[in-house]
């Protein structure tokens, strides 16, 4: 692990043999430490894990962002456009369906990013982006 600080984010999933084809299959994180209740995950060198919890309603809800309604709550990770597009990729031969079809948000502004958003098999939201240009995505 590098010296940055890295993130530790829990997610709670419904079926964990469906956490792993989705997580480690379809978008390529390697499996680390796990049992039959959770599973670690290396999401670009931060700690995922999903652990299993019984079904229920989570707050849901959506904001508005370029004409789009952004799922809340969600996460995800800033890749490389190359990263990015790949993914989609990978996404869309797996057959997974985007709440917000890859594009280009804020396309003549500093802080153009491609994003695309869709939910896991448990139904949490990730967003995925890409900045044209990285020093921009803390500008004001």
């Amino acid at each position: 692990m590098s010296s940055r600080p890295a993130v530790h984010l829990a997610i709670p999933v419904d079926d964990l043999d469906a956490a792993r084809v989705f997580y480690g299959d379809v978008l390529g994180l390697a499996q680390g430490r796990s049992s039959d209740h959770w599973i670690d995950w290396n999401l670009h060198g931060h700690q995922l894990v999903t652990h299993v919890v019984p079904k229920g309603a989570a707050a849901r809800g959506t904001s508005e962002v370029d004409g789009h309604n952004v799922p809340i709550p969600h996460f995800g990770l800033l890749l490389e456009t190359d990263e990015f597009h790949a993914l989609a990729a990978r996404l869309r031969t797996a057959g997974t369906e985007f709440l917000i079809e890859p594009y280009l948000r804020f396309p003549d502004r500093p802080a153009a990013q491609w994003t695309m958003f869709f939910r896991d098999p448990a139904g949490n939201a990730l967003e995925f982006k890409a900045f044209t240009d990285e020093d921009q995505v803390f500008a004001r």
